[in-house]
């Protein structure tokens, strides 16, 4: 690697880390804390490659990029930025920037990037800056959420919306899988060309697969729900990806399919699913980041009531039932609701009796196992929503042994009832010498009742 490169952060640490790594690579670095010496130097023709974070003491790297393109042309620019939201990386793509990483970045990535963009020296054309239309997309995408599966999920949308590898997108119903795919076309260099959602039917007819790419052209071409196409339609996608014209449309597609499972059983291709699958997005089932869900909800009211006055709110009763009910239909379902509750809301704070009447009246139920499901997967989404359930605070201590008697008394207590209560057998059926098992008993309190077991 052969170049000058010129580092701007704030964070002591990442300086120093970024000035190793490129003087090792053979770079000569000059490394600050300041936009304004950034922009000097750069105003003074230094550098052949800049590094910077977007919130600095005394700027903005985003707001900087008109700058540094007027003064250098042609310069790189990567900025690195710990806003991990999709707009922060579109607006870095869309203000000219040579690449985008969210932070916590990957250090070999990074340096791989950067010798990418030492070699070819020039800025990639870019659509002027749009911030107004950036917040009309972002204000109509419910991809909300402050978990770590939501930021993953933002960082890998930023990574591979430029790309021109197919990407399989998955999640159950409902979670929003058709948003993320609208996402990566409308942020990405295609958002001008069409975005056509293939269905099964677009399939069968003889010049399906040639109709589907003339309507796509170089947009985005997305096979909705693919394990719900017959193995005839996917060996025609197979033939149709195999002869892409190019330029050609961007391939994703969505499944809410297990795809081991698909995979095993044939519902899934296993030559389609590896044209597919270069790139995996999961999206996370709402029950998975429960901290979401009120921001969603206030997210959805806030839509719902755009042109009202005043604006519906959640009770703090309501907003609590709203947080601790399962949402089986994930984030639609939850958007129904909220839509619902604007229109019908009798005052401006949405009571909790309100908020029961839209979900049927019915007490909240814990999700139940899905058709097929791991143990080990079922046991993960309830203690998942066990750490929701406490508001971003952390647990009582003493978790481990609580949980662990919480999942050994019931195991003990269905064994018994499975075995008529004869210990002998219980203990043979756990795998428990006898004497363990009756000392089990005795310490969880657990009753026994000798019966005659017809099975």
């Amino acid at each position: 690697m052969d170049g000058t490169v010129l580092i701007a952060d704030d964070d002591r640490t990442i300086r120093t880390v970024l000035t190793q790594a490129l003087t090792r690579a053979g770079c000569k670095v000059h490394a600050t804390s300041s936009m304004v010496t950034l922009l000097r130097w750069v105003t003074e023709g230094k550098g052949d490659l800049v590094i910077s974070d977007v919130v600095m003491p005394d700027g903005n790297g985003l707001q900087a990029l008109p700058q540094i393109a007027r003064e250098r042309p042609g310069l790189p620019v990567i900025i690195i930025s710990a806003q991990n939201t999709i707009v922060t990386a579109i607006q870095a793509e869309e203000a000219a920037a040579y690449d985008y990483l969210p932070k916590p970045f990957d250090l070999p990535e990074l340096m791989k990037r950067s010798a990418r963009a030492l070699d070819i020296r020039r800025r990639k054309s870019a659509v002027p800056p749009a911030p107004a239309r950036l917040r009309a997309i972002e204000s109509d995408l419910p991809l909300v959420g402050h978990t770590a599966a939501m930021q993953a999920l933002y960082r890998l949308v930023a990574r591979v919306m430029n790309a021109d590898l197919p990407v399989l997108i998955s999640g159950e119903s409902g979670t929003g899988k058709s948003l993320v795919a609208r996402a990566i076309h409308d942020f990405s260099d295609r958002r001008s060309q069409p975005f056509v959602t293939a269905q099964l039917a677009d399939m069968k007819p003889v010049e399906g697969p040639s109709a589907l790419l003339t309507r796509a052209r170089g947009g985005t071409l997305v096979f909705d729900e693919i394990a719900d196409f017959d193995d005839e339609a996917q060996g025609r996608i197979v033939r149709m990806l195999d002869a892409l014209p190019e330029p050609g449309p961007r391939i994703l597609a969505t499944t809410q399919a297990d795809m081991a499972e698909a995979l095993k059983t044939g519902r899934l291709r296993k030559d389609l699913y590896f044209r597919l699958g270069a790139v995996t997005i999961e999206v996370p089932a709402l029950r998975d980041r429960v901290e979401d869900i009120l921001l969603l909800a206030d997210h959805f009211l806030a839509r719902a009531t755009r042109d009202t006055t005043p604006r519906r709110r959640l009770s703090p009763e309501a907003a609590e039932l709203i947080r601790t009910y399962p949402w089986p239909g994930n984030v639609r379902q939850l958007e129904n609701t909220l839509k619902r509750l604007a229109l019908t809301a009798a005052d401006t704070d949405i009571a909790r009796a309100e908020a029961e009447a839209a979900l049927n009246g019915q007490t909240p139920e814990p999700p139940r196992a899905a058709e097929g499901e791991k143990l080990s997967a079922s046991v993960a989404r309830h203690l998942s929503r066990y750490f929701g359930l406490h508001g971003g605070a952390l647990p009582p201590p003493g978790l481990y042994d609580r949980i662990l008697r919480e999942i050994e008394m019931p195991l003990i207590e269905i064994a018994l009832d499975a075995t008529g209560g004869n210990q002998a057998k219980c203990a043979d059926l756990l795998g428990l010498n006898r004497n363990t098992l009756r000392k089990k008993i005795t310490d969880l309190d657990i009753r026994v009742t000798r019966r005659r077991k017809l099975m």
